[in-house]
């Protein structure tokens, strides 16, 4: 048997996997206990400030207005004793990597030949900051976020551009993603679909498909 052969023999049944980013490579970007440690650090109103996150921030999410408006409507629609910009590098730094999935993508990726995509709703600053924070287009290929497609999960519609961008076939693609909700949603459409819970579980999910 030549080594083409071999080759064709032993390719897994996944071709690309397709990634959150919050929850799964690094923390949430703005999540429930950022906003609370927020509130703490700068004295703001809990219940009010999440009030207003709730109403805009999928406006922000969707590329529609941007993080300074996000903020202005959320934090500095009354005066305050710091700034923009303070409360703008507070959230950017609470970001963290979760280095044990980034490198089993990288080494995946590596093993298998895979590529390797990003499915997630961020808004624009945020996204940006994180991926060159975190070097993520170093093993990541292309990026469908939702600040830059103006689409958001559970829209279906981000997946199937994802799909379109992918040009492989869905039974080929696995998606990975700590919200059940959006699983499902990808598996609705034909993609195998794995709920991130802990870097363990993860990695026996994906070698049950093949990518040991």
């Amino acid at each position: 048997m030549s080594t083409r052969e071999k080759n064709i023999k032993t390719r897994p049944a996944v071709t690309t996997i397709f990634t959150d980013v919050g929850g799964v490579l690094l923390t949430n970007g703005w999540g429930r206990s950022q906003r609370r440690k927020a509130a703490e650090v700068f004295k703001l109103d809990p219940a009010e400030t999440e009030e207003r996150h709730h109403l805009t921030f999928d406006t922000y999410e969707v590329g529609k207005i941007s993080l300074h408006e996000y903020l202005e409507r959320v934090v500095f629609y009354t005066e305050r004793d710091f700034s923009i910009d303070e409360f703008r590098h507070f959230m950017f730094e609470q970001s963290r990597p979760f280095t044990e999935m980034i490198d089993l993508l990288k080494y995946l990726k590596l093993k298998y030949g895979l590529t390797i995509a990003v499915v997630n709703n961020e808004g624009r600053e945020l996204n940006d900051y994180r991926i060159k924070k975190f070097e993520l287009g170093s093993f990541i290929d292309f990026f469908i976020s939702s600040s830059f497609v103006h689409f958001r999960k559970p829209d279906a519609d981000i997946f199937r551009l994802a799909l379109d961008v992918a040009q492989v076939p869905q039974q080929e693609i696995v998606y990975i993603d700590d919200r059940p909700l959006f699983v499902q949603v990808a598996e609705s459409l034909g993609l195998k679909g794995i709920v991130h819970t802990d870097y363990d579980s993860t990695v026996k999910k994906l070698e049950l498909l093949g990518l040991e």
